[in-house]
């Protein structure tokens, strides 16, 4: 601090900083040269510097200096009720601002707890920073209380992992691990900050980003790309999660109008162009045998933009079969069932857009097959929309949810066989309208997806949709969005069991066992925690809920018992049984 004698000074003991404000003359203090800063200020001040906006997490008392110099800054702390949930908002954050999202913990339990949020980011491609505490590194008298070999574990799950073991090293750590968290392809890092070098005394200054751009593809790679393009008979285009990204959706949009191309989509791939198109084919939802892998087995030519193999794979390779151009930021990861024969990498935004402005509509592109494939998706995907038995099936659900939400509403889904039929049959409108993880799949992510969707967009409606199953495993979190005052609304899909897991258990011919288990009263649930409950009794009532709930304020919780009888009679039956139009 700085005495009335304009002398900087630094406390021999943390934890004072008020007493030595109030009376600096009867307290022995070190004087500090001009250009010292605290070395959880200097953190705290690179963060600031590299754009961010949101901390989410659960300090420690081996945070407590660096939440102290957090707590006069720009930057605002979310406190969470679990870490998971905090690395889940970070990740979401920066899946929608192509920032990177930071978040916060403790040492031991703390961190083990960011495990599941690094390998959602790493292998989503969201960018996000952990940032986690640890004991005094230069001398402890707690020997190994609570201490765990943190960065070797996250090393596996991160693109890069560090103890800072320096305070001066705190510039360069926090700008290199943003760096890399951000290039593509996005992903985890994680840096480790002991308490001692917290509260050190570093002669270090934060600097400035460094402005950078993506490399083109070569226009060799282009023209090549053109030329298949124009020599195929039936392209389409495929639309993945790497294409969400600013700039993407306005090129791909260019190159559909202007060619005429039919296009379909991977899970994570949703609204990057709007679904409502007439040369839109349906999603991906699973990686064979749908209506729409009718056209895809039909065609010679698929343009692949921004999909790579850890997400579920929206179709299979064989060899002498389709070609495929992989569009990217990266060369493709070659397996088993993707072996494209054309790389064009760099900027995907760049190199759609130019060629869009190369390629013309061909007369020898044949899409009228193709659109008989559309008719007979969109005849499927409608059936059991106006199902109104209860309890209430999943076509009329997704259903009514469409309706319901605007054309800019955000969806959120946790991880369970209803992501299928959202991701099947549920149209977006506008880029991250459907959120849902299609890489690690795991439960517990929609409600903190979700919040984390409503703090970057207050004035856009949001809704987290959830099994019973995947809701309880953050549904601590409610605590967190009502004490945020958000205007949120939480779906619960009700069915008493592992859903997924069941429906696959009896697709194998095994018995019913082990999957059953009891919920809470959720009404109540709710109340408990500030919010507002509600139970669907009946399938006329869900469209008045959701209407009423969309448009309130606060935190409101819906019950809807579902009825996942259709899945083997939808999903399974009727698609072995389908035949491809000729």
């Amino acid at each position: 601090f700085q005495a009335e004698d304009g002398i900087r000074y630094r406390s021999p003991s943390r934890g004072l900083g008020d007493v030595y404000k109030r009376q600096p003359l009867f307290l022995s203090c070190i004087k500090l040269g001009d250009n010292l800063m605290k070395a959880s200020d200097l953190f705290v001040r690179s963060l600031e510097d590299g754009g961010v906006e949101y901390i989410f997490g659960i300090p420690g008392e081996e945070n407590l200096d660096f939440l102290e110099s957090l707590r006069e800054s720009k930057i605002k702390l979310i406190l969470t009720r679990h870490e998971q949930a905090a690395g889940f908002m970070a990740a979401t954050y920066g899946r929608l601002t192509g920032k990177v999202g930071v978040c916060l913990s403790t040492l031991g339990p703390g961190v083990t707890n960011f495990v599941t949020s690094a390998a959602y980011a790493q292998l989503g491609a969201m960018p996000i920073l952990m940032i986690s505490g640890q004991k005094p590194i230069k001398k402890s008298k707690q020997g190994q209380f609570q201490i765990i070999d943190v960065v070797e574990m996250m090393r596996p799950l991160t693109k890069f992992t560090k103890q800072i073991v320096h305070g001066n090293n705190i510039p360069v750590l926090v700008h290199e691990s943003m760096r890399i968290a951000r290039e593509e392809r996005p992903g985890a890092v994680h840096l480790e900050l002991p308490e001692d070098i917290a509260a050190e005394e570093c002669d270090t200054q934060p600097f400035e980003s460094v402005f950078f751009r993506r490399p083109h593809a070569d226009q060799k790679t282009i023209d090549k790309a053109c030329e298949m393009i124009q020599q195929a008979k039936m392209p389409l285009i495929l639309i993945g999660a790497g294409a969400n990204r600013n700039r993407t959706s306005g090129a791909l949009k260019k190159l559909i109008d202007k060619t005429g191309m039919y296009f379909f989509n991977t899970q994570m791939g949703k609204g990057v162009v709007d679904e409502r198109l007439s040369t839109f084919l349906g999603t991906a939802a699973l990686s064979s045998g749908d209506y729409l892998h009718c056209a895809i087995d039909r065609s010679d030519l698929i343009v692949n933009v921004g999909h790579d193999v850890i997400e579920k794979p929206p179709f299979f390779m064989s060899p002498g079969g389709i070609k495929v151009i992989h569009v990217n930021y990266f060369s493709a990861k070659v397996d088993e069932v993707y072996f494209p024969q054309l790389n064009v990498v760099g900027d995907i935004a760049d190199s759609i857009d130019r060629l869009a402005n190369k390629i013309e509509k061909h007369n020898n592109w044949d899409g009228a097959y193709f659109q008989r494939v559309k008719e007979e998706v969109e005849a499927h995907v409608k059936a059991g929309s106006d199902d109104k038995r209860f309890p209430i099936i999943p076509q009329h659900l997704v259903s009514e949810i469409r309706k319901a939400m605007p054309d800019n509403g955000i969806i959120a889904l946790d991880n369970g066989v209803y992501k299928i039929w959202f991701a099947r049959n549920y149209k977006a409108y506008e880029p991250n309208t459907v959120l849902l993880d299609n890489a690690l799949a795991t439960m517990g992510a929609g409600l903190p997806s979700a919040m984390g969707a409503k703090i970057i967009y207050p004035d856009r409606k949001v809704m987290a949709i959830c099994g019973d199953g995947g809701f309880m495993m953050n549904s601590q979190e409610l605590e967190t969005a009502v004490r945020l005052k958000m205007d949120l609304v939480v779906i619960i899909l009700l069915d008493n069991a592992y859903g997924m897991i069941k429906w696959k258990q009896a697709g194998m011919g095994f018995k019913d066992f082990g999957l059953d288990y009891g919920n809470p009263d959720f009404v109540e649930y709710a109340k408990s925690y500030g919010a507002s409950g509600h139970r669907v009794k009946s399938s006329d009532q869900l469209p008045i809920l959701l209407k009423d709930c969309i448009n309130a304020s606060g935190v409101h919780l819906i019950e809807v018992p579902v009825d996942y009888s259709e899945n083997e009679k939808v999903l399974i039956d009727e698609l072995e049984s389908k035949i491809c139009i000729l």
